[in-house]
């Protein structure tokens, strides 16, 4: 289903993106909508240059997209035009780089503004079905803008470690498991040109292709593998048989506490029930280790509206034929099992059962 989600992008328009000036987090910044990426997400221990002597305290205004005028209520004309422009004036500074800024304006800053940009691109991709891939194809192609911008703000200055920086910034952010704006479709595009670039470290040159590597695998609107499992009952199922407008996957493993938290926040939506038998959604949670009698043991836990099985070939955690990197991991699927969002936010994939 096509979901508009243009009311953040309007908002951001019309504040000319002044949310990026307000107070600041010292931790990765916090979206507009309310959410923030956790505190924990653990910064890079890699030296970032030394400010120099006498140098300007950094800056906490990050520098604002004023659309021109001609553009006028034209909301699409006026979202490309800050699509093509959000970095222009930040990346055209000439501040110091140090380890509390970059370019002069301060980590909290910039992590507020990346964020508001990621959250500007996740509304675009939104829009898009599997079948309806443009609005996808259009935010990938802004993230490698912004990529090709960033490396040649450091050509530019090879002394600076504006590179470093920004790309460890951004992969935080698209990339690491404990990040809440999360999104490897939109991460694809950077780390690939990432892996590809010859200002990359070459220490990190492995780690980024894996991580492409990942990000290639289940993208949205591809079709997931299927899934063989048993339930509790020794019956086995496939996830191709299961039928229902759309399927929430969900690899868990018994007595998680991330796991528990996250059958807590689904079954308090009083309509789950209601949406499952009328196969709106299926809910299909699978074990994929082989501790299979203390999953036994523990199944008696686990919603009995669910589809709770294990997978009996033991092959899914090293198959590599889904992008599970850490338990639990959430998948959202269409009717054709086609990959809505993968390795999601739980608040994201609610927010979407929220709508059905």
């Amino acid at each position: 289903m096509r979901r508009r989600l243009s009311y953040f992008i309007a908002a951001m328009l019309c504040l000319g993106l002044a949310a990026c000036n307000g107070p600041q987090k010292s931790g990765p910044g916090a979206k507009d909508s309310g959410e923030q990426v956790p505190s924990e997400i653990p910064s890079s221990d890699e030296p970032a240059g030394e400010a120099p002597s006498g140098a300007e305290a950094p800056s906490s205004i990050f520098p604002t997209v004023t659309v021109p005028s001609v553009f006028g209520d034209d909301e699409q004309l006026r979202t490309d035009y800050v699509l093509e422009h959000y970095w222009d004036s930040f990346l055209g500074r000439e501040g110091a780089t140090t380890p509390n800024a970059i370019l002069g304006i301060s980590d909290g800053s910039v992590e507020q503004a990346l964020a508001n940009y990621i959250q500007i691109l996740s509304n675009i991709k939104a829009t898009s079905t599997p079948d309806d891939l443009k609005p996808l194809k259009k935010a990938q192609k802004s993230v490698q803008k912004f990529f090709d911008k960033i490396e040649a703000k450091q050509q530019a200055d090879t002394s600076a470690h504006t590179y470093l920086r920004l790309t460890e910034m951004v992969s935080r952010y698209l990339y690491d498991p404990n990040s809440p704006l999360r999104d490897e479709d939109l991460y694809l595009p950077f780390v690939e040109a990432m892996s590809k670039c010859s200002l990359t470290r070459e220490d990190m040159r492995n780690a980024y292709n894996y991580e492409l590597k990942m990000c290639k695998t289940n993208p949205y609107g591809s079709k997931v593998p299927d899934i063989r499992y048993k339930d509790v009952n020794g019956h086995k199922g496939t996830l191709y048989a299961v039928k229902a407008d759309y399927t929430m996957l969900f690899f868990s493993n018994p007595g998680c506490e991330s796991c528990k938290g996250i059958i807590k926040d689904v079954m308090s939506r009083g309509n789950i029930e209601w949406l499952i038998s009328d196969k709106k959604l299926s809910i299909v949670n699978i074990y994929i280790d082989e501790e299979v009698s203390k999953w036994r043991e523990y199944s008696p836990n686990y919603p009995s509206c669910w589809i709770n099985g294990y997978d009996y070939t033991f092959s899914l955690r090293d198959s590599g034929a889904f992008d599970i990197r850490a338990i639990p991991s959430l998948y959202l699927l269409d009717s054709s099992k086609r990959v809505i969002m993968k390795d999601a936010p739980t608040e994201k994939v609610l927010a979407f059962i929220d709508t059905l």
